[in-house]
């Protein structure tokens, strides 16, 4: 079956679905000859319909055969396999989901064709019911803890029902996939597919190198391949391409892995607009990763900046409240600002930090944020309203009781840990001083304590008895840190 036939039966298949005339739809998806993945897809979610659940994951394996990047095909057949009470298989699915989204809050279909959103928040839930049903409910609520690190104000509800729920060791509904939505070819392009020449008009064209007898039907590339690229470099960001992405409409461009394409514009639909040997499309935006490219090649050694000494833009610092003035003359560090639905709660410990939770948290929630900044389990860790630690936050607390003590969206609390904190040693590389009185100054080859990593630029350490902050760039860290 050729492509465009493909494209007809598709579009009358979807045509059929729209009129719920279910039973045809899926005969004549069914005889399709090649499907592709989207159509695989359409298959599942038809034979879900109606409840033919070894049927569906048929679909939905052949789908993922197609596309393993797809992540909606893992979570259908996540629910697949909930629904047919294959409850490992289904948390290894909706953990694959998750892991397509590579990091992104969500990903909308709607540029391929499927008018649907897929929340990385909803896919963590859909885990933790899997692992409830194996009866680990430690590790779901780690996974609901995870997702509101991706909810949206929206889905704020859904999670922390669910994790209300995992506190009492009570199960929760799934969010399920609307089956009746389908993923559809393009109207314009199946309508534009009869007037469309793929192979064009043969243009015979010289090549602009001097001394250069060729000539055919297609200009030659630049032999400067390094200034070609420099040049495209300056029109977007560069990103290399992770895998395979076969264009289904007009305005989409097929790309290979270890393409470099350049991104002009990237959409919250999670597509990217690019370009590529001088052609621009749409390519999904978490097929690519960024690339940094450095002046210095092989041919162009000579263009190569010594490295600068010259210290990084400073962190920026949100409000110069007293309430956040460190103990032991730490300098401010840049401190999440409370909303209506958040509590920005300070965290006094060998070094002090900030976290933000939502409004009334339960325990779980505020351990857990506490428990990734330090990189220490929760159990290791003890929390209490005041620093003499009489006032003991934990499991059994009445967390209305604490949130109580939250003054504009601000709450102190203070930290001790039962295991030893390792200790990060860095020797300067090269000398640092500055009149900024929250800076820490030092010489080349002065032994500095880590003490917080302000972010990627900066951090904040302890050297000859002084505390300040410092670019990282100056330090280079100590083999063998020791506990």
């Amino acid at each position: 079956m050729s492509y465009v036939d493909t494209l007809r039966q598709w579009d009358k298949a979807v045509t059929c679905a729209d009129r719920q005339e279910w039973s045809e739809a899926l005969c004549i998806f069914l005889s399709i000859q090649e499907p592709n993945s989207k159509i695989y897809f359409d298959i599942g979610c038809l034979h879900l319909l109606n409840q033919d659940l070894d049927d569906a994951e048929k679909a939905f394996d052949c789908s993922i055969r197609k596309d393993e990047h797809l992540a909606v095909a893992f979570f259908q057949r996540g629910m697949t396999f909930y629904k047919k009470k294959r409850y490992e298989e289904s948390s290894a699915d909706f953990q694959r989901a998750f892991k397509a989204l590579r990091g992104n809050q969500l990903i909308d279909y709607k540029a391929l064709g499927l008018r649907y959103i897929l929340y990385a928040c909803e896919v963590l839930h859909n885990l933790a019911l899997a692992e409830a049903k194996l009866g680990s409910w430690e590790k779901a609520q780690e996974n609901l803890v995870k997702a509101l690190d991706y909810k949206t104000d929206a889905k704020l509800s859904l999670i922390d029902r669910a994790l209300q729920s995992t506190l009492k060791q009570k199960l929760f509904k799934p969010v399920e996939f609307p089956l009746k939505m389908l993923f559809r070819p393009n109207k314009h392009y199946v309508a534009e597919l009869e007037k469309k020449d793929y192979l064009g008009k043969a243009k015979v064209v010289s090549s602009v190198v001097p001394q250069d007898e060729f000539s055919g039907f297609a200009p030659l590339q630049p032999q400067d391949m390094w200034t070609s690229r420099l040049h495209r470099a300056l029109q977007g960001e560069p990103h290399t391409v992770l895998f395979e992405f076969d264009p289904e409409t007009s305005d989409e461009l097929a790309v290979v892995p270890g393409n470099i394409v350049f991104v002009l514009q990237k959409g919250d639909d999670n597509w990217a607009y690019v370009v590529f040997n001088e052609r621009r499309g749409l390519v999904p935006y978490n097929y690519l990763e960024r690339l940094e490219i450095s002046l210095a090649s092989n041919q162009h050694k000579g263009l190569a900046r010594p490295l600068s000494q010259e210290p990084p833009t400073r962190p920026e610092r949100k409000g110069r409240s007293h309430n956040y003035t460190f103990v032991l003359m730490l300098p401010l560090i840049c401190v999440a600002q409370p909303t209506d639905s958040s509590y920005t709660v300070k965290i006094h410990f060998t070094f002090n930090f900030a976290v933000s939770v939502p409004r009334g948290s339960p325990y779980v929630v505020l351990i857990g944020k506490v428990s990734k900044k330090l990189n220490l389990p929760p159990t290791a860790i003890s929390l209490s309203c005041d620093a003499n630690g009489k006032s003991v936050i934990d499991a059994n607390t009445d967390m209305k009781d604490v949130w109580r003590r939250a003054s504009g969206g601000h709450i102190t609390l203070w930290c001790t840990t039962t295991e030893p904190q390792k200790e990060i040693h860095f020797v300067a590389l090269h000398s640092y001083k500055s009149s900024n009185p929250e800076d820490l100054n030092f010489q080349e080859g002065d032994m500095i304590k880590l003490l917080s990593r302000v972010n990627q630029d900066w951090f904040e350490g302890q050297s000859n008895g002084n505390t300040g902050i410092f670019p990282a760039a100056f330090v280079e860290e100590l083999p063998g840190n020791k506990l």
